[in-house]
């Protein structure tokens, strides 16, 4: 299979993009600088060029061309996320559940999923919740404890937030099952979603696993049951990655 995957340049995509050259199918990218993807006749033409089986949408990018993505190949994926439910109502959250974000990330996101769905009659959309990885630049919740603890000196755990998250390798593998064999439809991706551990539990589980001399204060700054629950999803537990996980 031939599958494109934008984002190769982010956190998650080169992960995807690791699995499905794994698992024997052909990997290309999307390059901005050479096919500006606001140009349709030229991306119209660059992608019936590539005679792909799949599309992958992780990057980012207009909500119009989320759409524009999604009605040119029957096989599309679409990557969204926990942020499109707010605090509050408090989840956990399931896949038919209304979206209720208010800040601009998730108001985005459902912009680029009702996009999706106007324009493909079976698009798969996968929400995703924070994702770990050892070595991951970006959006990587085990680098943002990092950069935290660096910064403040300190890693500010609530205790009141059980977070939507699984290790990238998780998410990854689930992503190409979806490719490999298409289930139209909204997909919840949380190792977290059955376990139900709080985000102070799971900072102190990430420093013992990965050998970090954390500060973790606990607070109940954030409050937010924001697992993402319902469906099939595939996903290994945390605990399963995490095997120092102890309730607190």
């Amino acid at each position: 299979m031939k599958i494109l995957i934008t984002g190769l340049n982010g956190t998650l995509a080169p992960r995807l993009a690791e699995a499905a050259r794994s698992a024997g199918h052909t990997v290309i990218g999307w390059d901005r600088h050479a096919v500006d993807p606001d140009d349709e006749g030229v991306s119209a033409a660059w992608l019936s060029a590539q005679s792909v089986d799949a599309v992958a949408h992780l990057g980012m990018g207009s909500a119009r061309f989320a759409g524009w993505l999604a009605s040119r190949c029957p096989n599309f994926l679409f990557t969204s996320t926990a942020m499109v439910f707010d605090a509050a109502p408090g989840g956990p959250h399931d896949v038919a559940d209304a979206r209720t974000a208010r800040d601009d990330y998730g108001r985005y996101k459902i912009d680029c999923e009702d996009a999706v769905l106007l324009a493909s009659e079976r698009p798969v959309i996968a929400r995703i919740g924070w994702q770990i990885d050892p070595s991951r630049p970006g959006n990587n919740m085990l680098m943002a404890l990092d950069d935290q603890q660096r910064r403040d000196g300190r890693v500010a755990a609530s205790r009141a937030w059980t977070p939507a998250c699984s290790f990238m390798t998780d998410t990854a593998a689930a992503l190409l099952t979806l490719i490999e064999r298409p289930l139209p439809g909204v997909h919840h991706l949380d190792s977290n979603a059955g376990e139900a551990w709080r985000f102070d539990e799971v900072a102190r589980a990430l420093a013992s696993e990965f050998g970090r001399d954390w500060r973790v204060d606990t607070n109940d700054d954030y409050r937010h049951d924001q697992r993402l629950v319902g469906g099939a999803s595939g996903m290994p537990p945390l605990s399963a990655r995490l095997p120092g996980l102890t309730r607190a």
